[in-house]
Formats: C-alpha cells, structure tokens, sequence
C-alpha cells in the first residue's frame, strides 16, 4: 500500500538522513538551551553579588593566585564543595555563587586527586603550607603531590601586579585607584612561596 503521507515542512526522514543538517538543529537547540539556563543567571543577585564580608584579593593574593594557575594546581584541586553530606562534613560549607566575583577565572571543578580546597584558607599555619609546598611527604607521607621548592626562590614580578589588577577592575573588583598604585610595593621582594600561602590562607574564610 503506498504511503501518500505529506509533510509541511521538514521530515524526519530528511532531518535523520543528512548530517548537515542535524548537525545545524542540534546546534540551535543547544545553544537555545543554554541561553534559558545562563543568561537569567546574569540578573540573579545571588550569583552576581557578593556574600557579606567577602573582599576583593589582596596584591599579593592576586600574586599567589597566578602562581596557582600556573602551576596547574586546579588540575588537581577543585574549589567547589558540592551540597552533598559527605562533601560537607569533610570540607565545610556548600560553595555559593556569592563566593566567586571576584574570580577571574574561577578554580571551580570536580577534579579531586587532592583535596577540595574551597575551604583551606586556616586550617593550617603559613609554616605548615610552607614545608608542605617544599616538600608534601614533609607533614603528609602517604601524599603524591610534587614538591614545588622553586617558589622559595622565586620572587614575583612587582611591575606587573597593578596592571593585571586594573584588568580584574574591569571585571567587578572594587579595586581603587590607591590600591592599584600601592600594589607593587606590597609584593616587592615577596617570593613566590609567600604569595601562594597568602592566597591559599585567605580561601572560603568568609564562609564556614
């Protein structure tokens, strides 16, 4: 019997049978998807202000974080403690998103070879981060963390700091022009090392 079924438009057959085509649809669902869920997020104070007390990172925090970046300890280390039992009986407190304006990039994740580290700002002693990041078997034998003895040694580049700061201005850090101009001496003659531990100790201590 033959099928003398008519389609308005584009038929299923038509759509499964090209991959241009369902490659181009699938796109604009997507992207249709994606617009729903993000942009209200933008017009949310929950997600674009932030929490009471926190502050904007320090010259020497901004520093430590860069170093953070680039030694790629995200890769290792999330910063988001998920609202889950376990997750905040070991960590803390559930991460909000009033935690993070100030993040440019935020060092979110899932990735835990180590521990979550949303929440470590002090727990332990400078002194303890510093044999820690020198050596982690120091005061964890059972770590397979690498050690990172270069960043005693290394000194932070002081000429840089107020332009990358005046950039996170830009972004929605209340930075002022004072601080800006103070920045570089704030790190001048800081190691790397002191710069890390800074801007580890100053992590999720606005909320626990």
């Amino acid at each position: 019997m033959a099928n003398n079924h008519q389609s308005g438009g584009v038929s299923h057959e038509k759509i499964e049978t090209s991959n241009f085509l369902m490659i181009v649809l699938i796109f604009i669902v997507l992207l249709f998807g994606g617009l729903v869920e993000i942009v209200p997020l933008f017009f949310q104070k929950s997600t674009t202000q932030p929490i009471e007390g926190l502050k904007p990172y320090t010259a020497l925090q901004v520093a430590g974080r860069d170093v953070y970046v680039r030694e790629g300890c995200y890769n290792c280390h999330s910063q988001m403690i998920r609202p889950f039992r376990a997750e905040t009986l070991r960590y803390g407190a559930y991460s909000l998103a009033g935690e993070f304006v100030y993040d440019h990039p935020f060092q979110w994740g899932s990735k835990r070879t180590g521990p979550d580290l949303a929440r470590v700002g002090g727990r332990y002693s400078d002194e303890w981060h510093r044999i820690h990041l020198n050596n982690p078997r120091d005061v964890v034998p059972e770590s397979i963390m690498p050690a990172y003895p270069w960043l005693e040694k290394n000194t932070i580049d002081a000429s840089s700091i107020g332009a990358h700061m005046k950039g996170l201005r830009t972004l929605g850090a209340p930075y002022s022009d004072e601080e800006i101009a103070k920045a570089a001496d704030e790190v001048k003659g800081k190691t790397e090392m002191e710069a890390v531990i800074a801007y580890l100790q100053v992590l999720g201590i606005h909320r626990k």
